[in-house]
């Protein structure tokens, strides 16, 4: 079982991957972990970092599960995975669960480290349906149309 979890921030890929990943007894990786620099809030390594984190967890792990938002990293993993699930709850739910988001100390330093970015957060989350980069809608359409295999998507609040 390798299943990946895709969307928009807010979308409920933690959630989901968490509880998959407890369920099924399943190593989970939050591709956030492997994006940013460790203790620096959007700064980004090299790609050649990231590229050798993600295969050094695949080539570890013979069952997991992972999670982004990232077009290109998921679309790196797709030929790994047996299961791919989008999830696309609609911006309003992915608007509202950001409100909610506890703090994710893996990622700041504080709880108000983490508010004061909750802004940007939200414009850029508001900006998923019209960006054309590989962390939008499109791109994530695009991957998720393309793949052959074994795929779900996951629309609505109850994403």
């Amino acid at each position: 079982m390798k299943i990946l979890v895709f969307g928009n921030s807010g979308s409920g890929k933690s959630t989901l991957a968490r509880r998959l990943g407890e369920q099924h007894q399943l190593p989970h990786l939050d591709l956030d972990s492997i994006v940013w620099e460790p203790g620096k809030v959007a700064v980004q390594r090299s790609p050649e970092a990231i590229a050798a984190s993600l295969a050094d967890f695949i080539a570890g792990n013979p069952r997991w599960v992972i999670e982004g938002c990232y077009g290109d990293l998921v679309e790196a993993t797709l030929c790994h995975c047996t299961e791919l699930i989008f999830l696309n709850p609609g911006l309003d739910a992915c608007l509202e669960h950001n409100r909610h988001r506890p703090w994710e100390p893996q990622k700041y330093a504080s709880k108000e480290a983490q508010d004061e970015m909750f802004l940007a957060l939200q414009d850029w989350v508001r900006g998923y349906y019209e960006r054309q980069d590989p962390w939008s809608y499109h791109a994530h359409r695009r991957i998720f149309d393309s793949f052959t295999g074994r795929k779900s998507e996951r629309v609505g609040t109850g994403a």
